[in-house]
């Protein structure tokens, strides 16, 4: 059995623990976690009899095979050049940022490097997961890694160049989404009689079956439209105003995340230099 390290309980470390127990894609006794806020760890371990709470970074990465680090990217980065001596080629590094690539891991460290980009949605064992492979993992690894993350998610293989986009779509677009549902929800309840609870049972409900409609592959996103909107009817009056309205948002959106994206290498780009310079 593999043993898994965890680096990293905040947010979305949290969410990859959770969706690797609870599709059973690993027993609790193969994960060794850390945490800087060792009570968050130990929250965690807690509700996961079996999993084990590490004090010490050097001991977790020299006991697992494969380790996630689960924090920010300008954390990663004194994490990886003080215990690359512990991250022998045995063992294989997964990043879950974005900002830093795997090239840049791979110039860092000894061991194999991947990154893998996971979402909230992976949380339920749904929704797609990114992973790009450094150079040393061979094809047996990749078909061994695929597996592993297809317990709780849908595993799409890119190429570093659409790294931000997929990230946009995969793992911001929950949020995204939310957003844009929250603000139908505000809008029904401002201008009809429609109670915020009534409206949001509806539009979480609806959510649900159409997830289940694409799951199903019932309809694709543009067949649906079809489907809904009759000729001189409502949803196409609808429809309109979206279009109209929505303009180049989306845009505008992918614009502004990949400015963020570039000033978050920026900065990678800047520390792993004053590093190299031992200042």
């Amino acid at each position: 059995m593999r043993k898994i390290g965890i680096i990293g309980t905040g947010s979305m470390g949290r969410i990859l623990i959770e969706a690797i127990l609870e599709s059973q894609a690993a027993l609790p006794a193969q994960l060794t976690i850390h945490n800087r806020t060792m009570e968050k760890a130990c929250a965690i371990a807690e509700q996961y009899k079996g999993v084990t709470v590490s004090a010490d970074l050097r001991s977790l990465i020299r006991k697992c095979d494969w380790v996630f680090l689960c924090v920010k990217p300008l954390q990663m980065i004194p994490i990886l050049e003080e215990y690359n001596g512990d991250l022998t080629k045995g063992k294989t590094l997964i990043s879950i940022t974005s900002p830093l690539s795997v090239p840049q891991l791979e110039g860092m460290i000894t061991c194999k490097a991947v990154r893998f980009v996971p979402s909230i949605v992976n949380r339920a064992g749904q929704g797609a997961s990114l992973v790009t492979y450094g150079l040393n993992v061979d094809e047996a690894q990749k078909k061994e890694m695929n597996a592993f993350f297809s317990n709780f998610s849908a595993p799409l293989e890119i190429d570093e160049a659409i790294t931000r986009v997929s990230s946009d779509i995969a793992s911001c677009g929950p949020a995204f989404i939310s957003f844009l549902v929250e603000k139908m929800i505000e809008a029904a309840v401002a201008e009809t009689k429609i109670t915020r609870k009534e409206a949001t049972h509806i539009a979480e409900h609806m959510l649900i079956g159409y997830g289940a409609l694409l799951q199903e592959k019932l309809f694709t996103l543009s067949t649906l439209q079809k489907r809904v909107t009759v000729p001189g009817g409502v949803t196409g009056e609808g429809l309109k105003v979206l279009s109209d309205e929505t303009g180049d948002m989306f845009h505008k959106l992918f614009v502004r995340t990949h400015e963020k994206f570039d000033e978050d290498k920026y900065f990678i780009q800047k520390q792993l230099e004053k590093e190299r310079r031992g200042t």
